[in-house]
């Protein structure tokens, strides 16, 4: 879809996608884990999921369009503190938006990793967690345990900034993640477009094939380890 002289694009389409994806991820693995018994196998699968989606936004935020990729949107102290004293955010994440962009993209990421060797002791493990030993496996899975509550505490943070924009400042958020178009009163003067074009599918296509990839790679550890000790 094109920006029209009402809107202007900001978050092309891999984007937004990806985030939305993350958000259902991060849902269905907190649901799943509630749950128990027979739920800890959906557990399992959106925490590769997660693995797979974080891994693809990393290689998004050096590959991707203007404003997803990091280099636009990582700011110093200098920025934060300007921005905190009233300076006009710029298109895409704000200064301080960025840094809960990459907070949570640590604590998921982390998440996904740690939970690969973890275990709950009773049927179900990490894909990897015949590859270490159980001391290793145990403080990674206390680890893991640990960490939901700082995600938690991540994704409150974030629902109350986007609400406090929404209510005080009359800033639409949630929209433009998902038409991928913002108002131009919400935007610096002259704000010029994200490329939307061909050539962004074509390398989202290969971050999306090396994310995927990965995610296979360690399936496949996962039967040959199940292999070795059957």
């Amino acid at each position: 879809m094109q920006h029209t002289r009402s809107s202007i694009r900001i978050w092309d389409l891999p984007t937004r996608l990806f985030h939305w994806a993350l958000a259902a991820c991060v849902i269905g693995a907190y649901v799943s884990v509630k749950l128990g018994g027979l739920y800890m196998d959906w557990h399992v699968r959106f925490g590769l999921a997660t693995l797979g989606l974080i891994v693809f936004r990393l290689l998004w935020g050096f590959v991707g369009p203007r404003y997803a990729r990091f280099a636009t949107f990582l700011r110093g102290p200098a920025a934060i503190k300007a921005y905190l004293r009233g300076a006009a955010a710029p298109a895409g994440h704000n200064p301080l938006g960025a840094l809960s962009v990459v907070a949570l993209l640590a604590a998921l990421g982390f998440q996904a990793v740690s939970g690969l060797f973890a275990t709950d002791d009773i049927m179900t493990q990490g894909p990897l967690y015949a590859r270490v030993d159980e001391t290793v496996a145990g403080r990674l899975t206390s680890w893991h345990h640990s960490n939901e509550w700082i995600i938690i505490g991540l994704v409150v943070l974030h629902l109350a900034a986007v609400a406090w924009y929404v209510a005080v400042r009359r800033k639409r958020l949630v929209r433009p993640m998902i038409t991928g178009d913002a108002r131009p009163q919400d935007l610096p003067a002259a704000t010029s477009p994200a490329d939307d074009g061909p050539a962004v599918w074509l390398r989202a296509l290969v971050a999306a094939a090396l994310a995927t990839g990965l995610v296979l790679w360690i399936r496949s550890l996962e039967i040959v380890a199940d292999f070795s000790f059957s």
